[in-house]
């Protein structure tokens, strides 16, 4: 009797090493939005910019997307006319909707805030996966690892300030762009059955990207200074978009939701670490708080992706 092996990314090192390497790049977008911003003369309030520079920084990375897959194929990847409605679907969700509303909402919100409740996200992804689009079932070690593993989030947070009450147009709007994640994770593992993910998430973050930077110049929005640094800087945040989320759909594809999604609960701990070197404030970070959320978030983590005995025995 021959045992068929499992593909290689599903296996449980294959994942964990795909998904921590596209959380460390969106942990390391947080200060480098930052730093580009600052470059180009970008104020965090002048929203509009902000929807300029993120559009920019999205359609360029669906370019670096389908250009990396199509000298991967060795021929210029593309998607079947029927499935243009799942392209603007998508980028609905993933881009347009998620990132005008999360932009919008961080300059409203405290970051302590804001981040926590961006990491809700987490959470949302699995709900809508188990209870919208019934792609699994919500079991109690999912719902336990979700809960020890956003424990970790409140705690490497809990040194800012997290008084004052809460805003539509902040942490309101930020729920809000979480929930828009959600729903595009569940659509591009539906998606992803029946075309590349790779292309789905090139052609999504193009239309996406041109939507979101003509909505901000149209309001206003301009890059004040054009500075080879920070020009540099918005490329590089586009390879973080187009490479992350590119290997963050091919999981989707091959595993649960679930599985890969818990995963997110790694962005702040990196976003959090990587600001304090790259800005310079490394004396500032709470080591021992970031220690022990680094443990709840990993035992969160295994919780989920552990695999009961009843289905090792299949």
């Amino acid at each position: 009797m021959t045992v068929q092996k499992r593909p290689l990314l599903t296996r449980t090192w294959c994942v964990c090493l795909l998904a921590m390497v596209c959380c460390a790049l969106w942990g390391s977008a947080i200060p480098c939005i930052k730093i580009g911003c600052r470059l180009l003369g970008i104020s965090s309030a002048d929203v509009p910019s902000e929807l300029l520079f993120a559009g920019l920084r999205f359609a360029l990375a669906g370019v670096i997307a389908l250009t990396a897959a199509s000298i991967a194929e060795h021929r210029p990847v593309r998607i079947k006319r029927g499935s243009l409605g799942m392209v603007v679907r998508l980028s609905l969700a993933q881009t347009i909707v998620q990132y005008a509303f999360f932009y919008i909402g961080v300059s409203h919100a405290s970051g302590v805030k804001g981040t926590i409740v961006n990491a809700s996200s987490t959470f949302l992804t699995i709900l809508v996966a188990t209870l919208v689009f019934r792609q699994e079932r919500m079991t109690t070690r999912k719902l336990a690892g979700c809960l020890i593993g956003f424990a970790g989030v409140v705690l490497v947070n809990l040194t800012g300030d997290l008084g004052g009450a809460m805003t539509l147009t902040g942490e309101g709007f930020i729920l809000v762009a979480s929930l828009s994640y959600a729903v595009s994770s569940s659509l591009i593992r539906i998606y992803s059955q029946r075309e590349n993910p790779v292309a789905l998430s090139g052609y999504q973050f193009v239309l996406g990207g041109l939507v979101l930077a003509g909505a901000g110049a149209c309001m206003g929005g301009r890059i004040p200074h054009i500075d080879p640094a920070g020009i540099g800087m918005l490329v590089y945040l586009a390879f973080v978009s187009g490479i992350a989320y590119s290997l963050w759909s091919v999981l989707l594809k091959y595993n649960p939701t679930s599985r890969v999604a818990i995963f997110g609960f790694m962005n702040p701990i990196f976003g959090v670490i990587l600001s304090s070197i790259l800005l310079g404030e490394a004396g500032t970070l709470p080591w021992q708080q970031t220690a022990v959320a680094l443990v709840l978030i990993t035992a969160g983590i295994v919780i989920v992706n552990r695999v009961p005995q009843t289905e090792r025995a299949k």
